[in-house]
This record gives C-alpha cells, structure tokens and sequence, in this order.
C-alpha cells in the first residue's frame, strides 16, 4: 500500500524537526573589545560550540570574517564560560589600574542572554579566556593580513609570515587547519622570497605534525 504524498511530507516534516535538537547547539559565547587609539579599536568573536567563529572589527555585520578553532579550543572556551557561571556574575575588579580596554563576555542560548564587562578582572577564568578569545583573533588578523599581502605586496610575505611563526612557536596560533591552504600556497609560489617560501612549509608541516599526533 503506497502512502499518500501529502503524508510523506508532513511525516518526513516531523522527523527533520525532531532531529534538529540532536543537530545543533544554540549556545554561543561572544567576546567584544573596545579600546580606541589601539589596533583594532573595536573586535568582537563569536564562537559556536563546534568551533565556528565570526569574527568583526565593525559592528557591520558584512565586514565579518568566518573562521574555525580547534575543537579542544571551542571546549574550552565553553567550559571556562560554564565556570563563570555564563557571565552572571560582575568580573570587574573594582581596582584603580589604567584603561586597557572594555572587554565583555556574552552568553547566549536561545533567548537566554547573560553578559559582563570590565577593564580588569582578577578572575584567573576571566583571564584564560580572555587569552583565548585574544589570541583567536590575532590568528584571524594574521590570517586576514596574509591573503592581502600575497595579493597585492609580495615583498611584505616573509614580514606576514615571521608573525605566524612566532605564534606557531609561542602556542598562540589558533584555527590552524584555516592556515594550511594559503601556507601551501606560499610554500610553492617561486615568485615570492625563498626564506618565506622555506618558513611556509615549516609552519603548514607543524601544522600536519600536530594533527598527527606528532610532536
């Protein structure tokens, strides 16, 4: 017996509809900076559970730039953020130190929005997560500013590089596997410098190392 067409689609409706649960994760922690007169005066990252980020110096949304962490970053981002208490709580220190910006963490689930601001915080959480969402998006900018040397000043290659070596090797590089394409494609390019071509490699081949397992 064949099943009317009309059923099908409202049974198959059902079933799209009760898998989305299962599928997706609503919740989202959004790091924001604002300090004029530094570089950039204004960011902010929005991060998913599965690594997904957007990340703005505008609060244009067309200027955003998407990008992906490390799944062990994505989880710690969000198990720093359940140990704030999703933000509830005040995480300014109340102390009389110099303007270093006003940072703000969100978190939404839903409809449900949480937030706190400050200048400094003695929070050790506050400030491993800080660290992260910061180095997130000086991985972003290295990685921005790298696509845009390549295309239009290829002399400024190696300069863009050495930073991304310099936070390979300090562990700030984040979203590395973002990195690979256009390191591949700089390690192979024999119009740029040979030590630039020669650095690419090094990083993308750390890069592979690691995802390896290797060390």
């Amino acid at each position: 017996m064949s099943i009317p067409r009309s059923a099908s689609r409202v049974f198959l409706g059902a079933l799209l509809l009760s898998a989305v649960p299962l599928l997706a994760d609503g919740s989202r922690v959004i790091y924001t900076k604002s300090f004029p007169g530094s570089l950039p005066p204004f960011q902010s990252l929005a991060v998913d559970r599965d690594g997904s980020v957007v990340y703005n110096e505008t609060e244009d949304l067309d200027n955003a730039e998407k990008f992906r962490l490390e799944p062990a970053a994505a989880e710690r981002i969000f198990e720093i953020a359940a140990k704030l208490d999703h933000f509830k709580n005040p995480l300014e220190s109340g102390l009389k130190v110099a303007n270093m910006g006003r940072k703000t963490f969100i978190w939404e689930d839903g409809d449900a929005k949480t937030q706190s601001s400050f200048n400094f915080s003695q929070s050790e959480d506050a400030r491993a997560l800080m660290e992260i969402m910061e180095n997130a998006g000086d991985s972003v900018r290295m990685l921005i500013e790298l696509r845009r040397v390549i295309r239009h000043d290829r002399l400024g290659v190696n300069a863009s590089i050495l930073k991304i070596q310099a936070a390979w090797d300090n562990k700030k590089l984040m979203g590395t596997p973002d990195f690979l394409p256009i390191l591949d494609q700089v390690a192979k390019n024999e119009a740029l410098l040979h030590m630039a071509r020669e650095r690419a490699a090094q990083v993308a081949d750390g890069i592979r190392n690691m995802g390896n397992g290797k060390k």
